[in-house]
């Protein structure tokens, strides 16, 4: 690629980060990497009103998070700064200006009652109210293309109500080119004139976003489908401007796990799955979950978000950051909307899990589970390479687990029918002086012991097997039953039997 790769992640401070948010940053970040380029964090806070304290933190600790983290942006390698748009306000107005002074913009004085009139009228006509070329200067509506230069003036500087707009061409095809969609041809006659500038001094998103991908040099926007439709502007201001155009790629859509409509905040709350990356208090104290805090490791997060939407054109499913930094390619994004899976995500989870150390998990283990406070650490790494095969969130470690801590307080109901037959007692006392008589516990001893003296007597080991397993376990579930009495040591094994042959 021969111009120097400059992306940007431009989300707004106005809550959470969804996870849609998330794989545009990712997929602009295996971009950059991918082609020795830049990341770049841009905030878009020109909307005031919807601005929330704290949510430009929680952006760039998800992205941190994942591990995606910004080459450039508020208060990191500032070269093309300031980073945050409510501290650009300052430079929009010029640009607004120009546009004006060579006949691409117009200033609007239409009262937002004056345009519902208008709205209404065509509705009630069956049309649909469009302000561009077809009325913009019949006398109907007010703007410096029907006023005279004087008359603009004044309303200006009585302290009117003003919007730029900016002046659509009429009677063109625009071609526009985008790297997942191919060719789109637009009619400029079904376009509106956009608001760019409003007389309280800030932009809309259509001019400050243009200005500053020009100014950062931003080289491929790479965005959410949702800003398809703004295609056609964005391109018209570029050339309105003379400036070179970036190249654009426009991402498909996250899809609902049914695969009709866009995935949102109420579809994983009915479902029970986050769709944000950490978890989230709103001003009104309500608290979304997050994968962080749900024991989804970061690499899985990862690696399923980069599979909505893009393939790698093989079977692999498993891949690192730095494979993907490899292997990604905007040419591999499907147009079609991506299916959001919940039980993928929790495969990639699983498969993760496995990657992790023992002593890793043991150390999170330890801090969500009080019991374990006084536990040494590395017999909790032991019990966790026993169990973690089974699991797919460390919060799951205790169900599997818990024998290996503390004495069953009861045995299931089910698994003690199948398990306790006549005879029950007298095997378990036997195996309670087999297991009296291993001096040297290790598996491999017990195992010898006492599978021996079964095929000896010629015991069915259902027989034996079961109600060992219910005495050390409390049910029939659990790793293999010499590693249990290995780990919790000969003392508590005896125990636990006595306890069951008590209870028969």
């Amino acid at each position: 690629m021969s111009k120097n790769v400059r992306v940007r992640f431009a989300p707004s401070p106005t809550g959470p980060l969804h996870i849609g948010g998330v794989r545009t940053a990712l997929f602009n970040y295996l971009f950059a990497k991918k082609n020795g380029g830049d990341f770049v964090l841009r905030i878009e806070d020109t909307d005031q009103n919807r601005y929330v304290e704290g949510a430009e933190d929680y952006i760039v600790n998800a992205l941190n998070w994942c591990n995606i983290p910004f080459d450039e942006g508020p208060g990191k390698n500032e070269k093309f700064g300031p980073y945050r748009q409510s501290e650009r306000k300052g430079l929009y107005k010029q640009y607004a200006d120009e546009l004006i002074s060579n006949g691409k913009a117009y200033y609007a004085f239409d009262s937002s009652e004056e345009l519902d009139i208008h709205r209404k009228g065509h509705e009630a006509e069956g049309k649909t109210f469009i302000y561009n070329w077809h009325n913009r200067e019949k006398g109907r509506l007010v703007n410096s293309l029907v006023l005279t230069e004087a008359e603009t003036k004044a309303k200006i500087d009585a302290g009117e109500d003003f919007v730029i707009r900016f002046k659509s061409p009429q009677d063109e095809t625009l071609h526009l080119k985008d790297i997942i969609r191919g060719d789109i041809s637009i009619d400029t006659n079904v376009l509106d004139d956009k608001i760019l500038f409003k007389s309280d001094g800030m932009p809309t998103y259509h001019l400050a976003n243009i200005v500053d991908d020009h100014l950062m040099e931003i080289s491929h926007v790479i965005r959410g489908e949702e800003w398809l439709p703004s295609l056609a502007l964005h391109k018209l201001l570029y050339d309105a401007f003379g400036w070179d155009a970036p190249e654009f790629a426009h991402l498909p859509l996250i899809l609902k796990p049914t695969g009709k409509g866009k995935l949102s905040k109420r579809d994983g709350d009915k479902l029970g799955f986050p769709v944000f990356p950490l978890e989230y208090t709103a001003p009104d104290g309500t608290v979304s979950k997050g994968y962080k805090e749900d024991g989804y490791f970061s690499e899985a997060v990862v690696n399923f978000l980069a599979f909505l939407g893009w393939n790698p054109g093989t079977e692999q499913e498993i891949f690192s950051l730095e494979q993907l930094v490899s292997d990604f390619d905007l040419a591999r994004v499907n147009k079609a909307g991506a299916r959001f899976d919940p039980d993928k995500t929790k495969w990639f989870n699983h498969h993760y899990m496995q990657q992790q150390l023992d002593l890793d998990l043991a150390e999170e283990f330890k801090t969500i589970k009080p019991e374990l406070t006084e536990v040494d650490v590395n017999y909790i790494a032991l019990v966790v390479g026993l169990i973690k095969e089974r699991a797919t969130f460390v919060g799951d470690f205790w169900e599997l687990s818990h024998f290996f801590f503390v004495s069953p307080t009861f045995y299931d109901e089910k698994a003690s029918k199948k398990a306790l037959k006549d005879g029950t007692a007298d095997i378990l006392n036997k195996v309670t002086e087999l297991v009296n008589g291993t001096n040297d516990f290790t598996v491999e001893n017990l195992q010898t012991n006492i599978k021996g003296w079964i095929t000896d007597n010629e015991i069915g080991f259902g027989k034996v097997m079961m109600p060992l397993r219910l005495a050390l376990v409390g049910a029939l579930q659990g790793p293999d039953v010499f590693d249990i009495m290995h780990m919790i040591g000969k003392a508590e094994t005896i125990k636990r039997i006595g306890a069951l042959v008590e209870s028969i």
